[in-house]
């Protein structure tokens, strides 16, 4: 399989230099490219690629708009976002809608190209079994997420980067109840994430003192 890849950007020079990062990828072949939300629609109706390297930030509707529009007119293309946006409602929106990735600008080639790489083996995987099992699932998840290899059993690399988002852009401490709200997540996943993320460093806990009762814990960024 090459893979056909069709790339959006609002920016004519920058989807120029994604248009040649992804030409040196071996395997990969770039069948166009799109200025707009709209014509990026019409693109893929008329292209049919097999992937979409999809900025947020478009001049007539955003990327995310984009995305819906294609899950609801059933377009199983898959879709990497690349952009600038860091904000977690885009973040959670991305995630929501079915990314395989997020990439956020600015990014070197390596970055782009070892995303495609990931992209095309998780791909190949699917093509040679029929009926997946959990350890195949696993696999390939490893393939598109290798961070999930030295995550805990049951967390998901792509809702640990939701509340890392959330977290180091809260600009103080925060509650589990209180970064749950925010990421749309239950509290008691999140308080596993939040631990999760402690334990590996990145984020630190502390305890509030207030009347009777348990101490309250408050976690923060530490980056």
């Amino acid at each position: 399989m090459m893979p056909r890849v069709l790339v959006v950007d609002d920016d004519f020079m920058v989807a120029r230099i994604h248009q040649g990062f992804v030409q040196r990828v071996p395997g990969f072949t770039v069948v166009g490219a799109a200025h707009t939300g709209a014509a990026a629609l019409d693109a893929v109706a008329q292209l049919h690629p097999d992937l979409v390297l999809l900025d947020i930030y478009l001049p007539d509707i955003s990327g995310l708009d984009v995305l819906r529009r294609l899950r609801q007119d059933g377009n199983p293309v898959d879709v990497l976002a690349i952009t600038a946006a860091q904000d977690v409602e885009t973040i959670r929106g991305a995630l929501r809608s079915g990314v395989v990735h997020y990439i956020i600008k600015p990014f070197s080639f390596e970055t782009l190209r070892e995303r495609l790489e990931r992209y095309a083996d998780a791909v190949h995987r699917l093509t040679e079994v029929r009926r997946a099992g959990q350890a195949d699932v696993d696999r390939l998840f490893a393939t598109l997420h290798p961070s999930d290899a030295g995550m805990p059993k049951g967390l998901a690399p792509a809702t640990a980067e939701l509340v890392v988002a959330v977290l180091r852009d809260s600009g103080t401490d925060l509650s589990a109840a209180e970064c749950a709200e925010r990421a749309g997540l239950s509290r008691v996943s999140t308080r596993r994430y939040l631990e999760h993320l402690v334990q590996t460093g990145k984020a630190e806990v502390r305890l509030r003192y207030g009347g009777a009762g348990r101490p309250e814990h408050r976690y923060a960024w530490r980056g």
